[in-house]
This record gives C-alpha cells, sequence and structure tokens, in this order.
C-alpha cells in the first residue's frame, strides 16, 4: 500500500504540474484514481510541504511555490 501511495502522490505531483491548482473532485477524476488514495497521497505530500490544501468540502490543491517558501523561511 505504501509503495501505491507514493506511486499516486508521484501522479498528483505532475497533474498538478501541467495543470495549476485543481479541486480534490478533478483531481480524483483526473488521475483515475479512487479518492482514498488521492487522499492519501496528498497528506504525504502536504506532509512533505510539497502542496496546499485550501478549502473545505470540494479541496483546492496546488503546488507550494518552493522559492516563495525558501525566501520566507
Amino acid at each position: 500500500m505504501i509503495i501505491n501511495i507514493g506511486i499516486v502522490a508521484g501522479e498528483i505531483w505532475h497533474y498538478l504540474d501541467d495543470h495549476g491548482k485543481a479541486k480534490l473532485s478533478d483531481l480524483v477524476m483526473g488521475l483515475g484514481k479512487q479518492q482514498d488514495i488521492v487522499l492519501m497521497s496528498l497528506g504525504w505530500l502536504a506532509r512533505e510541504g510539497h502542496v496546499l490544501v485550501e478549502g473545505k468540502g470540494d479541496f483546492e490543491i496546488s503546488l507550494r511555490d518552493n522559492k516563495k517558501a525558501d525566501k520566507q523561511g
């Protein structure tokens, strides 16, 4: 399971890199993955500081701009 979470995390990163911001429902549909694995993978990416998750319900997800984050922190 952990390997699958990592693979989907990479797919999410590439999807967001190509599409910019995405709602959770669009991300799930665009990847063709089950929502539970997408959420676990997003948690991994969020914990590592790679994504921003905003809102409630149908969250909006985007890649963190690491250049800005490096300057601030």
